[in-house]
């Protein structure tokens, strides 16, 4: 077979192919004995070259593991013997591997990054397509192209075995065979791949050759080109500005360039890897550093280029900063702009769809949400600062003259929140690596917003201001109610995800909030409405108005987008300045194949669900596999051996679905199928419903879910991903799996091992401890669920405890409350340690006395409230007892609550010693 391979393709032809490709090490190997250059070493390149200097193909070089793959020279070149600790580096381009001290080797034989320009000054006619890059590769995912076989996975991670040659344009990937790798695949023009409608291919960037300064160059080159030929050269160095690159796009309708934008410095240290990540994926001549540049030169460089659209990932500070200089530019039609949420607050993001903070999505997903996002509207406002005209000069006090921006996109506020912020934000520039996580930020903003509570800074603020709204003056308003914060929002979030409006329907004399109708929204907060955004409140709705003018006759704290100052009195005035374009993210990405067959969408799914605990997610996320049989073992630990055969790998269930059902509905189907799980007393079970069905065997009643259960993304060729479940209504089933859902459980507990006897009641308890639930501990659960307070006492003398927790979380006091057993509750109170009273549950946030109060259970209030239990506690939507016993219809418990609190009130201030 070989023999025959080679009459029909000469193996010195094979040779020159792939030496033009780049591929070298395909041709059997010989020991290169050339000369090392004199002089000092040449330092690795990390950046890209944008100067006339500009080497195409050039490596851009990121320190890696020691530990990584194998140097890509091989043994036979390979500069470094028997050193295993030798420092290596990563191209963020193409991938491979190198030492340190094997690049120079590496230049030695022409093994070049893929290009991302072609040169200006050649005469040949422009190409206009891109040649494949291939790449050896020792590990690969996937799939083969050409024969469709998976490839061989080595243990090791140093295989020396080549065991494919992939393309870094298009990702393609071929085994390392003759068979499967062949010749017309080197010469043949590369498709860039399933995102070639984003990516800038390198025949667009053009080079400019460096102009000719002598004479007879000039003249030489004046008789062999034509006029129109020299305007269009000056035409191009003009437009370049100074840059040795232009662009020369050729417009289609199908292409949508994408130019990204990372801000490594937003929220954590997640910038580096996202910009490593997207040169990748794209020409890296498209991503930019923030750190590096602005994005001036940027967005003027690519402003010709048609249906152009922006990825700003970053914080929404960074998002604002792109659009002013989109402003400044006057770019028509200006570009949109999508968001990769990388910063600490997020809220425009969120209210385009994007999320409230990256995780580990595939920034191939990304790229088709971009490609695929809908265009909407962002109205943005001018903020105009004077001094107040109400106050001589030497009345002035201390403070800055100006705003740290001229312009929001989200909101302007003054008051308690921007005190807070200007805080942070002062610490953070005393010491930035202590801000180096998103987690740790958010702390910080909670730790300082308490000292500034308790300080109460803010208490004077409305004497010091006066806003008027279209005319109409608000002062009256703000001075009664003694707001302490007043924020101008102009989208529905703020303050890390809150909606400070209200829901939708809950506006009353007031139009839904929107980004783009041209108003503005002015609302006032006291601390404690402040305190209650995070549990799902809002603030005082004054207005919504075109334009606001804003006095304050003292130095207030203020922020501008997230930008904090101290600002001396001063005259504000508010108004609209544009529209922006933005990107938001569909709810359905049409760019990816459904089921392989992006027409086809079946009527019905039949989806099996698998559960998987976070251990084994955290341990064995990179290999699907693994993961798979975790999921299977977790459920093998908690049923008997019998039902192996007859349900196989299913730890949760069946669920039969639309094909166009989302995650949200997705989990509420699962949700449902739990409380299904917790009635069936016998068999294999089937449940129909008028839009779905679910089956499972009686056993799988212990695979009780924890609140905090998420989705994840089993489509991805190298790992699962965890999906936001405030994104789980933009997913479609069909999009993360095709014929399973693999669910992540952080708070997964076995606590039904294999070999329980037959008799075990169907229930899933734990303690609150955490240790091992007997079977006292179950009968203790029935009997406070039955009502039964003889069983109770005598399950509790047998060394049962009074901490253990139901399947929903909740306590046994919870129980009794919510049944309005008073010999129960008087039981447990009395034998129970004093942390059950004000125990919440886990879902809702209720204690005892919310749940009794929910059932108007009047003497187990009385009962609760008599042994202490509190009555300003509030549940996950903010409500008090009180709140719950008037929403119950029980306006008489409810002044009980009310008339109790009080009392417990008036009693704590007479406790006080004057001072």
């Amino acid at each position: 077979m070989w023999d025959r391979w080679k009459e029909k393709h000469p193996w010195m032809g094979r040779r020159k192919a792939i030496s033009r490709a780049g591929l070298q090490h395909l041709a059997p190997a010989h020991p290169l004995s050339l000369p090392v250059a004199n002089g000092p070493a040449k330092e690795p390149r990390a950046t890209l070259d944008w100067s006339e200097n500009a080497v195409n193909g050039e490596h851009l070089w990121l320190e890696t593991n020691v530990s990584g793959d194998l140097c890509y020279l091989g043994e036979e070149n390979c500069q470094v013997r028997f050193a295993k600790s030798a420092l290596r580096r990563k191209c963020a381009v193409c991938k491979i591997v190198v030492h340190t001290a094997c690049i120079e080797q590496l230049e030695k034989i022409n093994f070049r990054c893929k290009p991302t320009f072609r040169e200006g000054g050649s005469r040949s006619p422009r190409e206009n397509f891109v040649r494949h890059h291939w790449v050896h590769r020792r590990r690969q995912e996937g799939k083969c192209k050409q024969c469709g076989k998976g490839f061989q996975q080595k243990f090791s991670f140093h295989s020396k075995e080549i065991v494919a040659i992939s393309c870094s344009w298009c990702k393609q990937a071929f085994h390392n065979k003759v068979t499967c790798f062949m010749l017309h695949h080197i010469e043949e023009p590369c498709s860039l791949g399933a995102h070639a409608a984003v990516i800038v291919p390198p025949t667009w960037i053009i080079k400019v050759k460096k102009p000719q300064n002598s004479l007879k160059a000039s003249n030489r080159k004046k008789k062999r080109t034509s006029f129109k030929r020299k305007a269009s050269k000056r035409g191009m160095e003009q437009e370049n500005k100074g840059r040795p690159f232009v662009i020369k796009p050729i417009s289609s309708p199908l292409m949508k360039p994408l130019l990204v934008f990372v801000n490594p410095k937003s929220g954590g240290n997640q910038g580096t890897k996202v910009l490593q990540m997207f040169m990748w994926y794209l020409n890296p001549r498209q991503v930019f550093d923030l750190s590096q540049e602005g994005p001036k030169d940027a967005l003027e460089l690519y402003r010709k280029v048609p249906n152009l659209r922006i990825l700003a990932c970053g914080g929404d500070g960074t998002v604002g900063w792109i659009l002013s200089i989109l402003d400044e530019l006057q770019l028509s039609p200006q570009p949109p702009v999508g968001v990769l949420p990388l910063g600490t607050g997020n809220d425009l993001a969120r209210t385009l769809n994007w999320g409230g903070g990256y995780t580990d999505e595939p920034v191939s997903k990304i790229l088709c949400q971009v490609e695929d996002g809908t265009i909407v509207q962002l109205d943005r406002w001018n903020l105009h600062v004077e001094r107040n005209p109400d106050l001589p000069p030497e009345e002035l006090e201390d403070g800055v003259c100006k705003l740290p921006l001229n312009v929001f996109n989200n909101y302007f506020s003054l008051g308690f929140d921007a005190h807070v912020t200007l805080e942070f934000h002062e610490s953070r520039e005393a010491n930035p690596e202590k801000f180096n996580s998103r987690f740790r930020n958010k702390m910080f903003y909670a730790g300082a917003a308490f000292s500034d509570f308790l300080q109460r800074s803010s208490r004077d603020l409305s004497k010091h201001v006066k806003v008027v709204c279209d005319g109409t003056d608000l002062t009256p308003k703000i001075q009664e109610l003694k707001f302490q914060c007043i924020v101008f929002l102009n989208i529905p979030r703020y303050c890390a995800g809150t909606m400070p409006w209200g829901n939708p329907g809950d506006h009353h004399d007031f139009e839904p909030q929107r980004h783009d109708d041209g108003y503005i929204e002015v609302i006032g907060f006291t601390m404690a409405s402040l305190a209650a955004l995070q549990v799902g409140g809002h603030g005082e709705r004054l207005h919504q108005c075109r334009e606001v003018m804003l006095l304050t006759y003292k130095s207030i704290p203020m922020q501008v987008d997230g930008e904090p100052c101290r600002l001396a009195p001063a005259m504000i005035r508010i108004s609209l300045r544009n529209q922006a374009n933005m990107v938001q993210k569909s709810k359905r990405r049409t760019s990816m194949p459904l089921l392989n067959d992006p027409q086809s969408v079946p009527d019905r799914l039949r989806i099996r669900v698998n559960k998987i605990s976070l251990q084994d997610y955290e341990g064995f996320h990179y290999d699907k596999e693994k993961l798979r049989e975790a999921s299977i073992s977790d459920w093998l630990r908690t049923i008997a051996g019998e039902l192996v055969q007859s349900f196989g790998a299913i730890p949760l269930g069946i669920l039969v679905v639309r094909g166009d059902c989302d995650l949200e509905t997705c989990r509420m189907y699962i949700d449902r199928l739990q409380e299904d799980l917790q009635s069936v007393s016998s068999g294999s079970q089937r449940v129909h419903y008028q839009d779905h069905e679910t089956s499972f065997p009686r056993a799988l009643s212990a695979q009780r879910l924890s609140p905090r259960w998420c989705f994840l993304d089993a489509t991805s060729a190298d790992r699962f991903y965890r999906i936001d479940r405030s994104q789980e209504h933009l997913h479609f089933v069909m999009e993360i799996s095709q014929d399973e859902i693999f669910i992540l459980d952080p708070d997964m507990v076995v606590s039904q091992p294999a070999g329980t006897p037959p008799g075990m009641p169907d229930l899933v308890v734990e303690q609150a401890s955490g240790s091992p639930v007997s079977s006292e501990d179950h009968a203790i659960l029935q009997a406070v669920i039955a009502g039964d307070l003889m069983k109770l006492i005598e399950s509790y003398k047998n060394g049962g405890s009074l901490l253990i927790q139901g399947p929903d979380h909740c306590s046994l006091l919870h129980y009794a409350a919510k049944t309005g057993n008073g010999e129960i509750v008087k039981y447990i109170l009395d034998h129970g340690p004093s942390e059950l009273l004000d125990m919440a549950d886990s879902e809702t946030g209720e204690t005892a006395l919310h749940k009794a109060a929910c059932q108007r259970n009047r003497a187990v209030c009385q009962l609760l409230v008599d042994a202490g239990a509190s009555l300003r506690k509030t549940d996950s939507k903010g409500k008090t007892p009180q709140e719950r016993a008037q929403q119950a219809g029980d306006p008489d418990l409810a002044a009980y609550l009310e008339s109790r609190q009080n009392y417990k009130v008036i009693g704590h201030e007479d406790l006080e010693t004057a001072v």
